[in-house]
């Protein structure tokens, strides 16, 4: 299953602004992105016949980023900025470098960078069936999920082959244990609506189609409800709905909406979509994984001929001796970064946060601990070690969909660099989106002088936009820069025209 690209995000992701069709997915496709490209074309000469922008000295420089800073617009807005060659720390500009904002999702680079330095480019996430029968004539499992969130129904099918071709026909006791993961499966700090949708799902053990599932509204009759037809059965019978839509005439307007009934497993959906208009699709968050993986690990089990006589879920602090029977494994580390990083996915950064918190368990008594507890004091011991400043920043997540996150310019110019310094460094560097070119900056910088030289982690959320990676202005040495807007009543299309100008200037920077 393929979800949209994720931005951390209260009030929607990365751009996700919540309030649904066609404002109920990504900023980046709900709202053009007004890029120079977009500027450029209004004019009635062709963007690529256009002279090239005039170069700039970096005397310059601050004087040019300022004038946009300043706006009208920007008046009651907070801007963070940091800009630095990647081999001195001489600042070309800076304004109020050591701040706290709130990231967004430019939180996803401490994370993945602390992961790749703990974990290494080649660590996989291993799930585990296990023999638990001392007696030969019952057969007993236990399966041990370890948070994979790429398994999907195609790995549940592997492990029951593997089961068959061992000769398993009945399991008289089937137990999945949701518990290598310790404390809350969804952030305290999250928004209720965004915990709601994909992007603000559980984070536990036992991940399966990135707990995620999709519900899709169409129109019927004028002046009946509209069609729900859901992407999963499984899901289908755990969720209620209470549907309160209706089918409109053709041309009037759209107004369809979903949300969450506090304290019931019930989605409302209200609102209307005309009777020509398009069917709506919605990634809701699974109600229950654990449940969810159970359900659909016995129909694989079933499609194998193997039958499950009792089954049950239980969140087991233990270790397994146990022989392992069967296994599958998620791709290598330096791939769920590019997941992360490239398409900004909420679910894939918390399972990195939380198994940095496990990687290094020496004793049972560590699973008595918050899991991401342990995970942040992990990525704050290893970011400490790589030379950030442990003061520059507070994190209360891996994804930066909480707005509890405080993140300084400082911090993330200084995880940046240190990130050059490592054995990683292509990896890291790599599975940041390339301008113009991939991820969540494919459809910015466009046929412009930052296309495919700059390569940088974006970040949205009501109230916020961020940028911080590298540049290499082809007249002038390589820099690292950090741009963050916070408190901006804006459209976010504007604080990121904003930056992206800013941006364009580095591009243009020759020695002088």
């Amino acid at each position: 299953m393929q979800f949209p690209q994720i931005e951390a995000t209260s009030k929607g992701i990365g751009g996700l602004l919540l309030s649904f069709a066609p404002a109920f997915a990504l900023a980046s496709i709900a709202t053009p992105l007004i890029t120079l490209k977009s500027v450029f074309a209004q004019s009635s000469t062709p963007a690529t016949t256009a002279p090239p922008p005039a170069a700039i000295c970096p005397v310059q420089l601050g004087t040019a980023i300022d004038a946009i800073a300043q706006r009208p617009q920007f008046q009651r807005a907070r801007w963070g900025i940091l800009i630095e060659p990647l081999s001195s720390n001489n600042p070309l500009y800076s304004r109020e470098r050591s701040g706290y904002f709130i990231p967004a999702s430019n939180t996803k680079l401490l994370t993945t960078a602390a992961a790749l330095t703990k974990l290494s480019p080649d660590f996989r996430i291993r799930t585990s069936i296990y023999n638990t029968s001392k007696d030969p004539n019952i057969k007993s499992l236990r399966v041990v999920g370890r948070g994979d969130p790429s398994l999907t129904e195609a790995q549940l099918l592997d492990l029951a082959q593997q089961l068959k071709r061992q000769g398993y026909t009945q399991i008289q006791q089937l137990v999945v244990d949701d518990g290598y993961f310790q404390g809350a499966v969804v952030d305290p700090s999250w928004e209720w609506e965004d915990v709601q949708f994909y992007y603000g799902t559980a984070v536990n053990s036992l991940i399966l189609n990135q707990n995620a599932v999709e519900l899709t509204l169409s129109p019927q009759a004028v002046g009946s409800p509209l069609k729900l037809a859901w992407g999963d059965p499984v899901e289908a019978i755990a969720r209620q709905v209470k549907n309160d839509s209706t089918t409109a005439a053709a041309g009037s307007e759209r107004t369809v909406e979903a949300a969450g009934v506090l304290g019931k497993s019930t989605l409302q959906i209200t609102g209307q979509i005309p009777l020509d208009g398009e069917p709506e699709s919605l990634s809701l968050a699974v109600l229950d994984p654990a449940n969810y993986f159970l359900q659909h690990l016995r129909l694989a089990f079933s499609s194998q001929q193997i039958r499950v006589t009792n089954a049950r879920i239980v969140s087991s602090k233990e270790n397994y001796n146990q022989p392992e029977v069967a296994a599958v494994e998620s791709p290598p580390l330096s791939e769920l970064l590019q997941e992360v990083n490239q398409n900004s996915n909420n679910l894939y950064a918390e399972v990195l946060l939380k198994t940095i918190g496990v990687s290094d368990r020496k004793t049972n008594t560590a699973y008595q601990k918050n899991t991401v507890d342990l995970g942040l004091a992990n990525l704050k011991q290893t970011l400490t070690q790589l030379g950030v400043d442990p003061q520059s920043y507070i994190l209360v997540d891996g994804s930066g969909l909480s707005r509890h996150n405080f993140i300084s310019p400082d911090a993330l110019v200084q995880t940046l660099k240190a990130m050059t310094r490592s054995p990683h460094a292509k990896i890291y560097r790599e599975s940041l989106p390339l301008a113009g070119i991939s991820g969540s900056l494919k459809r910015r910088f466009v046929n412009t002088s930052a296309q495919d030289i700059v390569r940088a982690k974006t970040g949205t959320m009501t109230g916020v936009v961020s940028l911080s990676g590298y540049v290499n202005p082809p007249n002038y040495q390589p820099l690292v820069f950090s741009i963050i807007v916070n408190q901006s009543n804006q459209p976010a299309a504007t604080s990121r025209q904003a930056i992206d100008e800013i941006v364009l200037l580095l591009t243009r920077l020759r020695r002088c």
